[in-house]
């Protein structure tokens, strides 16, 4: 199994934990301690050894800050964790706030004295965030002071697990699409333009796709944790031990970079100041420590990761990939919801069977690489924390009368797939059946949507929320992310929601994830991925438009949809989706599972 099911932090553990960090404050002489969940490359997965705010909190979710005063404790949360955070969280000694109001500063300047000092670890923030408090703080004279030796890690002590140390190896370029030679040649020609002679990459999956490699030292994401620069003109060099280099990866490598252990990189960045060159970082992405061994942030060339735009757009190769694997993972999927329809109504399935049956049924592909995240596998009131993790303490059966989520992907070498579906258990209510057909309208305008080259998915996020919001509803998480190539399940620039102001091109793909989520009752989503499909002239128009081709092939269940709630149009979508479905994943079903898929996918 790739997915685990330990129990959550013990509240206690948390408890004596933050008292002992308050210690450690006091001969520090510092008023407040910053705890983020990031490490120090700035992913938004951590290994077990950086994963220090679950360690001090028992908080286990994807983002999060915590702040430690001296007499009050605050853990911040964006609207996906709310409720698993008062979960996992003792509440009695931590307040738990919910992102974009209060700020982190404006919780500073409430509950901290005037010339207070905050401290933090400068390879865990970023540029831009360091600057961001600095200035907030200043009305009250609350300074931040550098920390040197993480606090969390002195008190974690030898418990703390040892840094990851997976192998690394090539990465074919038949699937990449390009050489990883000519994706260096783009960013040497982008730092050409701007004037700058060289760029520090810190984001892993930007390392990754560039030099064409790929590793292990994230769970779920097949990334290296590793630093690079690239000049101008001469070979890059990659920060990355090399005992984890395969015999493959170090021909591959060495044929157009260097690699140097990774405690050379402090040097390295001191003798580009020495030569006074210009040197590019991404002060959204890089920690403030790599700013100020480059002199300061007054004197990096700030600049966006110039990977991030380059990757984004799948050429045809990956493009060509993202559908194999969408099939492949299609047909799994597929054979789970068979599975699931003939078994949940037992009373004995629970949501660790329901992930483990359907790893099995990803993993009789004979391709399966690894999961791309934690399946959120959610039974009745587990499936409306947004981002549950099933642990043994949790886990629950699934019952009659319920609704069941589940959100999962895969990692296949040629695409990474991520899907949820909510299935009805037993007869569902009218209430969950509008709600899902609220969702599944929303799913649909997205799927459905043509807009002009310029678009950015804070002006489509709109379309998957207004039949919520006509009836007092919505959910607090966006609606889409932008997706890799046997990469992170979570990539930008590109995204759908409230805070999307990358502009959608051909060859982004994209997730289409509307959901409503009923605390302590049920939750639902309805998730697909889209690819940005090339502008095309509409009859009669005057502008091209720009569409969505979805990639995803599943059954969606037809037993919660009400079919007087949903326009002709959206039922012609529905039922040519499932047409697709039928003639694509069918073939490649046994008998059985396709005699379900065929009244699965019967026209409404």
């Amino acid at each position: 199994m790739f997915q685990i099911f330990e129990p959550p932090a013990q509240r206690a553990a948390a408890s004596e934990r933050i008292k002992d960090m308050r210690q450690l404050m006091t001969r520090a002489r510092i008023d407040a301690y910053l705890v983020p969940r990031a490490d120090e490359y700035q992913g938004e997965y951590v290994p077990a050894c950086a994963d220090r705010l679950k360690w001090l909190t028992g908080f286990s979710g994807s983002a999060g800050l915590a702040i430690i005063a001296r007499k009050a404790a605050v853990l911040f949360v964006d609207g996906r964790y709310t409720v698993q955070a008062r979960n996992e969280v003792d509440t009695e000694i931590m307040e738990i706030s919910k992102l974009p109001r209060p700020r982190v500063s404006e919780w500073l300047l409430e509950n901290l004295s005037r010339g207070a000092v905050v401290g933090f670890d400068p390879r865990l923030h970023t540029v831009a965030e360091v600057e961001r408090l600095t200035a907030a703080l200043k009305p009250k004279d609350i300074t931040l002071r550098l920390v040197r030796g993480n606090l969390v890690d002195r008190l974690w002590g030898r418990e703390r697990p040892a840094p990851p140390a997976a192998p690394v190896n090539a990465h074919p370029t038949k699937l990449a699409g390009r050489s990883a030679p000519d994706k260096i040649a783009d960013i040497q020609a982008k730092l050409k333009a701007d004037e700058q002679d060289a760029v520090v990459l810190t984001m892993s999956d930007s390392i990754a796709w560039a030099f064409n490699i790929r590793g292990a030292d994230i769970p779920h994401i097949p990334v290296a944790l590793a630093f690079a620069i690239v000049p101008q003109s001469s070979k890059p060099e990659l920060f990355l031990a090399p005992e984890k280099l395969d015999a493959g990866a170090k021909a591959h490598l060495q044929a157009f970079a260097k690699v140097s252990e990774p405690s050379a990189l402090e040097d390295r960045l001191k003798t580009l100041v020495k030569a006074g060159k210009r040197v590019r970082l991404d002060p959204n992405t890089a920690a403030f420590w790599l700013a100020s061994q480059l002199g300061g942030p007054k004197r990096i060339a700030r600049g966006p990761d110039p990977c991030v735009p380059l990757k984004a757009i799948k050429n045809a190769a990956e493009i060509k990939g993202a559908r194999a694997a969408q099939l492949r993972d299609g047909v799994a999927v597929t054979r789970f919801l068979c599975w699931l329809d003939a078994n949940a109504g037992s009373g004995k399935v629970d949501e660790i069977e329901a992930v483990r049956q359907l790893e099995s049924f990803r993993r009789e592909t004979n391709q399966l690489r690894e999961i791309s995240f934690d399946t959120i596998s959610g039974s009745g009131p587990n499936g409306a924390i947004v981002h549950y993790r099933v642990s043994e303490a949790s886990n629950r059966k699934l019952r009659a009368g319920e609704l069941f989520l589940i959100d999962s992907g895969a990692q296949y070498l040629d695409g990474t797939t991520d899907i949820t579906r909510t299935v009805a258990i037993g007869k569902p209510t009218q209430e969950m059946r509008e709600r899902f057909t609220l969702v599944l309208k929303g799913h649909i305008g997205i799927a459905t949507a043509r807009f002009p080259e310029g678009t950015r998915g804070i002006e489509i996020d709109g379309f998957a929320r207004r039949a919520l919001w006509q009836h007092g509803l919505d959910y607090d998480h966006g609606t889409g992310h932008g997706i890799g190539s046997y990469l992170s399940v979570h990539e930008g620039p590109q995204s759908i929601s409230k805070a999307g102001m990358a502009p959608l091109q051909p060859g982004m793909i994209c997730s289409n994830e509307p959901g409503y989520y009923k605390e302590g009752a049920y939750g639902i989503r309805i998730e697909n991925l889209v690819l940005v499909s090339e502008p095309r002239a509409i009859p009669g128009g005057e502008r091209k438009m720009l569409e969505f081709e979805t990639l995803t092939l599943a059954p969606i269940d037809r037993r919660l949809i009400l079919k007087s709630m949903l326009s002709a149009d959206e039922i012609a979508w529905l039922n040519e989706y499932h047409t697709r479905v039928a003639d694509e994943i069918g073939p490649e079903l046994d008998a059985e599972t396709r005699r379900w898929l065929k009244q699965a996918t019967a026209p409404l």
